[in-house]
């Protein structure tokens, strides 16, 4: 239900290692037992499992005098034995009913863990005096982060081993790497649950030691002043928000840190981070409709924090420094698709604020890189990321870098010297696996420095990609994303997948995924649907699908499912869908919509109890979302909610084939909804198809931690595409 990049988790592609150094209102609620309905949780050993069957116990839940039965409230009883017990059951039931696809499980794991190259290291990058890059060894699931004095010639130093560190661990991830400006120490985040609360630890790059301070539950991200002994950190409260700021001092205890910042108000979230100049810390808070950030001088850490502007509801910005200014991308004055502006570093509040790149209604900025001769905007037009870069001297010299290719992703990397004339970026589409290149912004040379490999007979000539456009009922034209072998009848006949998010403004940008080849070679087309909730088409996209229209969202999706087939592309009984948290309630959304459209649907961590989840503000992360989604203590939004929340919404009808899966540690999306859904969907559902729920008892929002160990997981979830595509091999 966060913010997160959610094609990584669902559909398997692991996030690359990187480095960077330097859902109230009071409801009356009354529990009643039932005596009627008592199942066992049990499964059969006959040909024909028998599907878990969960109790039922009467739950209501009231709000502006309407109230709601919820017969499976107790399965977030999380501590409760028989909540486990239920949740193994499902397991077993899984597996009982997907074992005539073990064998291809089990290949299908091996063809995606044999694309990738097993002893591997990311391009390695500079900064003061280092060049920081990771690295894996074959065979191991997590990254070695290591760098080299001076050249790449240098003997290697190792920072942290995170092999050795998950030694004993089911769940291990490291996160927040930042070594201090005097080079000789580490801090790094650990989670060994999943549940993203992080303890930050430290390491003597000098020694080899590692030191005895040990924050805990933080963001895992740690900040370095620059007298190499003070750091910043972010804790987290009982709902998992980001809530405080604290000054450590080294060798001190974290029970005498000091609180720099208190966020109170429990829809905003804080954080901290040091500008590209090294020169602030700043401190800021943000919300869906409004940010607010402090700053201080990253050389007197005890100093006081100033405000740059005041909040303003509506009012966004983010805030960068080089020079003595700061520079600020902001909506201000009505700048939909945001603006860049700049402000000196004694006069930060708005009315000081000067236009360095106006608004434009048919651009999206999403960011910015500085350096000292050159200004590079990412911005995104008609659906995709265009880098433009503009000498600052120099007016003439303004001008796009050319990718050559219809669909695409593409963005700014880590650039962390103000003095370079190169830039790098990353890229990739639906057939270039992703790159890394630098790129010379006075020769306009660009110098690919690497093209992840795909181990095998993988030649990218053999797809083609594809951008497609929807209709909408309202006219509005749905981008869609394609790809498929070379060489695909348009019969009606191809399996295909169609993937989307449509939340939070995140856009679903069309990149390379190895693992995808496995059900593209067996004659899948794969489908990424730009529906409204994302920021694909410029910030106004976001806008249409949120909050009174997050409907907008559902139907986008339901239109592109239907353009597929109209297309001949495929037919209902080859169309498949999937999604993941915000994207696994579209799952939920569509499934009760049209049904009808899909041969079988996986919702991933799925966000499908929108109206209870909103209502409770104990439950993480929710006081945040209601410019997301409305906040249901309010009559209209509790209303408009309930017309489509998923688990609200089960009927007596016939569903789609449905595999469901979650994480016993979720901390985005709690476990109990799937778990509540798929037992609703049981209970009421009138056809004999699949209704299968996967928990990972092990792992959270993300799934299993390591780079092999994700990959079971997603050969289940093709595994079962396949299945009922009818293919066996």
């Amino acid at each position: 239900m966060k913010k997160l990049k959610p094609a990584a988790a669902y559909v398997g592609t692991l996030l690359s290692a990187s480095l960077v150094v330097g859902t109230g209102c009071s409801t009356s609620n009354t529990t009643t037992a039932t005596n009627t309905t008592t199942e066992q949780m049990e499964s059969t050993t006959t040909a024909e499992p028998k599907p878990p069957v969960a109790k039922k116990v009467p739950k209501e839940l009231t709000a502006h005098g309407h109230t709601r039965t919820d017969n499976y409230y107790w399965l977030n009883e999380r501590e409760n034995p028989e909540v486990i017990a239920y949740l193994n059951a499902e397991n077993d039931y899984t597996k009982k009913v997907m074992a005539d696809t073990e064998q291809l499980q089990e290949k299908l794991f091996d063809e995606i863990v044999g694309r990738i190259k097993q002893t591997d290291e990311s391009v390695p990058y500079k900064k003061n005096g280092y060049f920081y890059y990771t690295r894996f060894e074959a065979g191991k699931e997590y990254p070695i982060y290591a760098r080299k004095k001076g050249t790449m010639e240098a003997a290697e130093e190792v920072m942290l081993n995170a092999n050795q560190r998950a030694e004993g661990q089911s769940y291990y991830a490291a996160a927040g790497m930042n070594v201090s400006p005097n080079n000789n120490l580490l801090a790094f985040g650990e989670d060994t649950v999943s549940r993203r609360q992080y303890t930050i630890r430290f390491k003597n790059l000098q020694t080899g030691e590692l030191l005895p301070d040990r924050i805990l539950n933080t963001t895992g991200a740690a900040v370095w002043a620059n007298d190499n002994k003070t750091v910043f950190y972010t804790m987290k409260d009982p709902s998992l928000r980001s809530f405080k700021i604290f000054r450590h001092t080294l060798g001190t205890p974290s029970s005498q840190d000091k609180e720099v910042y208190h966020e109170t108000d429990e829809t905003f979230s804080t954080f901290v981070y040091k500008t590209k100049s090294d020169k602030y810390i700043i401190i800021g808070s943000s919300s869906t409709m409004a940010q607010e950030y402090r700053f201080i001088d990253a050389s007197n850490p005890t100093a006081a924090l100033k405000v740059i502007q005041p909040r303003e509801r509506g009012l966004e910005y983010d805030v960068d420094h080089f020079g003595d200014s700061f520079y600020i991308r902001t909506n201000k004055d009505g700048a939909t698709n945001f603006k860049l502006m700049k402000t000196p570093v004694g006069k930060t509040t708005k009315e000081n604020w000067k236009e360095v790149i106006a608004h434009r209604p048919d651009t999206y900025l999403e960011g910015t890189e500085i350096f000292k001769d050159y200004l590079v905007l990412q911005e995104r037009k008609n659906g995709l990321t265009q880098l433009r870069i503009k000498k600052w001297n120099d007016p003439k010299t303004d001008y796009y870098v050319d990718f050559g290719e219809e669909a695409y992703t593409a963005g700014i990397s880590i650039n962390p010297d103000f003095d370079s004339k190169v830039l790098r970026y990353s890229y990739s589409s639906l057939t270039t696996p992703s790159s890394t290149y630098d790129y010379n912004m006075v020769t306009k040379e660009k110098t690919l420095l690497k093209e992840q490999e795909v181990v095998g007979d993988f030649d990218k000539n053999n797809y083609e990609s594809k951008r497609v456009y929807a209709t909408a009922d309202d006219g509005t034209k749905i981008p869609i994303s394609l790809v498929y072998r070379k060489g695909m009848k348009l019969d009606g006949n191809n399996p295909t997948l169609l993937y989307a998010y449509g939340s939070y403004g995140i856009s679903m940008n069309p990149g390379f995924n190895s693992s995808r080849l496995s059900l593209l070679d067996r004659g899948f087309v794969y489908a990424i649907a730009h529906i409204r909730g994302g920021q694909e088409m410029g910030r106004q996209w976001y806008e249409d699908g949120k909050m009174m229209k997050k409907k907008n969202t559902f139907t986008d999706f339901i239109d592109a499912s239907e353009y597929l087939i109209d297309q001949k592309y495929t037919n209902p009984d080859k169309l498949f869908a999937q999604g993941g948290s915000a994207g696994g309630l579209l799952m939920g959304a569509v499934v009760n919509m049209r049904p009808e459209l899909y041969k079988g649907v996986h919702a991933a961590v799925p966000f499908v109890d929108v109206v209870t989840t909103m209502l409770d503000t104990s439950i993480p992360l929710t006081t945040g979302e209601f410019d997301e989604w409305g906040n249901p203590a309010e009559k209209a939004a509790y209303d408009y909610m309930l017309s489509y929340s998923p688990y609200d919404n089960v009927e007596a009808k016939a569903y789609p084939n449905m595999l469901v899966t979650t994480g016993l540690h979720d901390s985005q999306v709690q476990y109990f909804e799937p778990a509540k859904w798929v037992a609703k969907l049981r209970e009421m559902k009138t056809d004999d198809n699949l209704l299968l729920l996967q928990t990972n008892m092990e792992a959270g929002h993300g799934g299993a931690s390591g780079r092999f160990r994700p990959y079971r997981e997603t050969a289940l979830q093709y595994a079962f595409f396949l299945k009922l595509a009818g293919i066996n091999e």
